[in-house]
């Protein structure tokens, strides 16, 4: 077990790859009484096409097939995990990306225990047609439910826009067409492809003993025979990398009281690897903050003009093969409101350059909100990304922030804004 130490963050980061080729990471930090456990598989949405495990011919799988597996590998044939995490006094969760999915449980105490259930039922799947067909009505209704929620709609379809022809255009949780397609044989040609230990991470942040932790986990990987390992290989490609492909405009009417507007940028830069991905993130997600931020020339010129309001926002997403920035708020300033952020975002040289003396101050925010994070083992375990990255951690992150300067916002701006990789997207009342 290797020991990393964080002099600067008076903590330490101990990591193994098992046998098995599960990759653990331990977090110790001293005074804290809850532990947090995250479980991830490099397995989203957007691994729909693949070859499976063992096999020589592609498959293409339904939308929502990984998120479907997610909310199923709870369910055995004779208890729910859920309920006994909840009988050794854990709160556990799941969620899918598109491109992870992801298992937890926070505890303050019987963490080794807790440990168990969460390697036992993870990696003990058990599919039947009863339960995928009890599931499919309650993923349809949750389906249901996001399609009549405006913001959802804003979002999904900005997607739509910047990816016509990529999977990210479609819900993480799939159609209720696409659901109906999926089988107890779908969801273990997944498994076998995507759950094996190879292409997962287990990282535990918080009241922990590492050496004893670590022995306990091997004990239960030993406890149980796993096939041998074999890469997944993955099929998704970009449509158009260049983002030549992005459509311009949308608008969709609905229900809504006033409307609603987002301006997306689609990224075409490609990495060296995880490192560089990361700290490009860190400048993108500055550059957006010197640009917008409330304490922003441009934020207080566009509120002051009635064309944002306290719902105005921005953020940037970076996952494996994508990136992509959102901006939005609602207004009855539509066209103003984008053509304001689109003159903002072409003209980012020149606005970084006015406001230069604001850099220090703005990175030094940044820095102060990450090391906050470090008091809570979720927002800790939460912004660890894995292979992403490279394994970089949070304390990671605030070392690489720190060393950004304002040349490396001015750069990203230049490979992440292009003309013909932004769009708009925009909802209207029925009224209108």
């Amino acid at each position: 077990m290797e020991n990393y130490l964080y002099r600067e963050f008076n903590r330490s980061v101990y990591r193994e790859t098992l046998a098995n080729g599960l990759r653990v990471e331990l977090m110790p930090m001293a005074g804290f009484n809850k532990t947090y456990a995250i479980m991830t598989t490099d397995f989203g949405s957007v691994d729909n096409h693949f070859i499976p495990y063992q096999g020589d011919e592609a498959v293409r799988v339904p939308d929502g097939t990984a998120h479907f597996l997610e909310h199923k590998l709870f369910e055995k044939q004779d208890h729910d995990a859920f309920d006994l995490f909840g009988e050794l006094g854990a709160d556990a969760n799941a969620f899918t990306s598109f491109t992870q999915t992801s298992y937890l449980f926070s505890t303050t105490s019987r963490l080794h225990e807790n440990l168990d259930v969460l390697l036992d039922f993870v990696q003990e799947p058990y599919f039947t047609e009863q339960m995928v067909a009890k599931e499919q009505g309650i993923i349809g209704q949750e389906i249901q439910m996001y399609n009549d929620d405006p913001g959802w709609r804003l979002y999904l379809g900005m997607l739509g826009n910047l990816y016509p022809h990529d999977p990210m255009r479609i819900d993480i949780a799939g159609t209720v067409e696409s659901i109906r397609q999926i089988t107890p044989l779908t969801l273990m040609e997944c498994y076998r492809t995507f759950y094996q230990p190879g292409n997962m991470t287990l990282l535990l942040v918080g009241k922990l003993e590492p050496a004893q932790t670590m022995t306990w986990i091997k004990a239960n990987q030993q406890r149980r025979l796993f096939a041998a390992q074999e890469a997944p290989q993955r099929l998704f490609e970009l449509t158009d990398p260049t983002g030549h492909d992005v459509i311009p405009f949308r608008s969709l009417t609905m229900n809504v009281s006033r409307p609603k507007i987002m301006v997306g940028v689609r990224g075409t830069k490609t990495f060296a690897n995880g490192r560089d991905r990361l700290k490009y993130k860190l400048a993108v997600d500055l550059l957006l903050d010197m640009l917008l931020d409330d304490t922003s020339a441009n934020y207080l010129r566009l509120y002051d003009k009635g064309i944002i309001d306290d719902s105005f926002g921005y953020s940037y997403d970076m996952q494996r093969g994508f990136d992509f920035a959102t901006i939005s708020t609602n207004t009855e300033q539509l066209e103003e409101f984008a053509d304001e952020v689109m003159v903002i975002l072409e003209n980012a040289d020149q606005e970084l350059e006015q406001a230069a003396d604001r850099f220090a101050g703005v990175k030094r925010a940044e820095v102060g909100r990450l090391i906050s994070l470090l008091d809570s083992p979720e927002a800790v375990g939460n912004r660890y990304a894995g292979r992403l990255y490279d394994d970089a951690n949070l304390m990671d992150e605030i070392r690489l922030l720190q060393e950004l300067e304002l040349a490396d916002l001015h750069q990203a701006a230049t490979d992440f804004i292009m003309p013909q990789a932004m769009s708009v997207y925009q909802i209207v009342p029925q009224h209108q």
